[in-house]
C-alpha cells in the first residue's frame, strides 16, 4: 500500500460510498467504529515494519449468514432479529489474520432462500445500475456492495447460484469454489450438502487472492477438504489453449433470452478464433436439475431450520399458549417469511412417509446421474461453458407472485451445486436493455487454479 494512503483513509472513503448508496439497501449494518479501530492498528503495524497480511487494508463485507463474533447475524430474518454471534466463522478468522477490514453485514434473501433479494425482513435490495431492477439473490447485498464500490471484496453463500446469479445481474465476478473448499463453520445453514461460501470481486485476480486466504481444511467442519490450498493468485496462466464443452440444450433452451443466446454463441466463435476448442455436448437432464435441486434443498432446509423454535434464542411469539406446540407454531409463523415457510413445508412434504421414495430418493438418483454425466464430460474437456442466467436482471416485483418463474432463474447455476464442482461467472456482455450479463465457467473438482486461469483468459479475450 502507498504510505500516503492509510487504512483509516481507505475505510473513511468506503464509509462515504456506503452512505451515498444507502438507498440500495445493500447493508443491514455497518461496523463503522470497529472498522476504523482496526484500520488504526493496521496502519501502526505497517509503520512498525511488521510483515503485512495478504489482505492488509482490504475492505470486505459479509453476507448476513456469516458469524462475526460480537456482531449481530440474523440471516435477514425476523426469527433471528438481534441475535449476536458468539464465535467467528473460520473464514472470518482467516480474513482478520491476513489484515482484512470487515466493514459491515450485507442484506440478503431470508435464510439465503431466493433469487431476487426481495425476501429480506429488512426490505428489498436494489440493483445499482437500475434501481427498478433486482440485483439477484440470495446474496444480492453482497453483489451490490462490490458493484458500487462499497467494499473491495464481499462474501456470500452459494447453494444453487446465490453468488453467481447476482454477480451476473450486477456485472461483476462471482466465484463458487468446489464443495468443501472453504469451511462452512460459522455459516447459517440452508442446505448442508449444497452450501458453499462464495466470493464477489471486480476481477479474477482479486477473487483468486481472497480464495487463497479463506480456503482450506478446518477441524470444525468435517466436510471441509483436507487438500492443500494452492497459491491461486500467483499461478494464474492465460496463455494455454483450452478445450471447452457447452451443453447444447442449455444454449437452445426456450427460456434463454434470444439476444443473450446470440451473444454467447458469437463469443464461442471468438474463443475458437483465438485457438481454443468449443464444442457442443448433449445434456438431456437440464430440465430435471431445477426440480431435483428444490426437492433436495428444501428437504435439508426443513431439517436445518427446525432449530429455530423460539426456545433458546431468537424471536419468540408472545401470548398465553396452552401447549409448547402452540408456541412453536405461532413463533415460526410470525418469525419466518413466506418464502422460507414455503420451502420448509415443501421439504417436510418430500420427506414424509409415503412420499420419501417418490421424491427424495428419486432426486438423489438424478443427482447421481448428473455426477456421472459430469465425469464423462471432464474426461474429454477442460471445462463447461454456459450462460449464468436465462435473462438479465428483471424488474422488482415482476416475478414475486410466480414461484415457478422465480425458481427458473436458477436454471443454469444449480447444476454445479448438485455435483459439487467449482464455477465462476464473469461479466462479458451488455444487453440492449442496458443491463450486463456474463458467461459461466464450470471446472473440475478442486481444479480452481485451472478454472481461474481459464476465467482470466476469457476476462481478457474480446
Amino acid at each position: 500500500m502507498n504510505n500516503n494512503i492509510t487504512c483509516v483513509d481507505t475505510v473513511k472513503s468506503y464509509l462515504q460510498q456506503i452512505e451515498s448508496n444507502k438507498h440500495l439497501n445493500a447493508f443491514i449494518e455497518v461496523f463503522e467504529q470497529d472498522a476504523l479501530q482496526l484500520a488504526v492498528s493496521l496502519d501502526a503495524e505497517r509503520l512498525s515494519g511488521k510483515k503485512l497480511g495478504k489482505l492488509h487494508g482490504v475492505i470486505v463485507s459479509i453476507k448476513d449468514v456469516i458469524c462475526y463474533k460480537g456482531h449481530q447475524v440474523s440471516a435477514a430474518s425476523k426469527i433471528l432479529e438481534n441475535y449476536t454471534a458468539v464465535y467467528n466463522a473460520t473464514l472470518v478468522e482467516k480474513l482478520l489474520q491476513e489484515g482484512a477490514i470487515i466493514i459491515g453485514r450485507n442484506n440478503c434473501d431470508e435464510f439465503a432462500m431466493g433469487s431476487s433479494s426481495e425476501n429480506s425482513f429488512y426490505g428489498i435490495i436494489k440493483n445499482g445500475i437500475d434501481v427498478t431492477r433486482v440485483p439477484g439473490g440470495s446474496s444480492g447485498g453482497s453483489a451490490v456492495a462490490v458493484q458500487m464500490n462499497m467494499s473491495m471484496i464481499s462474501l456470500g453463500s452459494d447453494t444453487g447460484g446465490s453468488v453467481r446469479q447476482p454477480a451476473d445481474f450486477c456485472g461483476i465476478v462471482g466465484l463458487k469454489p468446489t464443495y468443501g473448499r472453504i469451511s462452512r463453520y460459522g455459516l447459517i445453514a440452508y442446505a448442508s450438502s449444497f452450501d458453499q461460501i462464495g466470493i464477489f470481486a471486480q476481477s479474477i485476480d482479486d477473487a483468486s487472492l481472497a480464495l487463497e486466504v479463506i480456503a482450506g481444511a478446518d477441524d470444525f467442519d468435517s466436510t471441509a477438504s483436507q487438500q492443500e490450498v494452492p497459491s491461486y493468485s500467483t499461478q494464474l496462466s492465460s496463455d494455454k489453449k483450452y478445450k471447452f464443452a457447452y451443453f447444447k440444450q442449455a444454449i437452445e433452451h426456450a427460456g434463454l433470452d434470444k439476444e443473450m443466446a446470440a451473444a454467447i454463441k458469437k463469443y464461442f466463435e471468438v474463443l475458437t478464433q483465438n485457438g481454443h476448442t468449443v464444442e457442443a455436448v448433449e445434456f438431456d437432464l437440464l430440465d430435471e436439475t431445477i426440480p431435483t435441486y428444490y426437492v433436495l434443498t428444501t428437504a435439508e432446509a426443513s431439517s436445518n431450520l427446525a432449530r429455530f423454535d423460539g426456545v433458546k434464542y431468537g424471536y419468540r411469539a408472545t401470548g398465553n399458549f396452552d401447549s409448547l406446540q402452540a408456541m412453536y407454531k405461532q413463533t415460526r409463523s410470525e418469525g419466518f417469511g413466506k418464502e422460507v415457510q414455503r420451502r420448509i413445508m415443501l421439504g417436510a412434504y418430500v420427506l414424509s412417509e409415503g412420499y420419501f421414495d417418490a421424491y427424495f430418493t428419486k432426486a438423489q438418483q438424478v443427482r447421481q446421474l448428473l455426477s456421472n454425466t459430469t465425469k464423462k464430460v471432464f474426461e474429454q474437456y477442460d471445462a463447461i461453458l454456459s450462460p449464468t442466467v436465462p435473462t438479465t436482471a428483471f424488474k422488482i416485483g415482476e416475478k414475486s407472485n410466480d414461484s415457478v418463474a422465480m425458481y427458473l432463474a436458477d436454471l443454469y447455476t444449480v447444476f454445479s451445486n448438485l455435483v459439487g464442482i467449482p464455477a465462476v461467472c464473469i461479466s462479458k456482455f451488455k444487453h440492449s436493455n442496458g443491463m450486463p450479463f456474463g458467461l459461466q465457467i464450470m471446472g473440475k473438482h478442486y481444479q480452481e487454479t485451472e478454472m481461474l486461469s481459464m476465467a482470466k483468459t476469457i476476462e481478457s479475450t474480446n
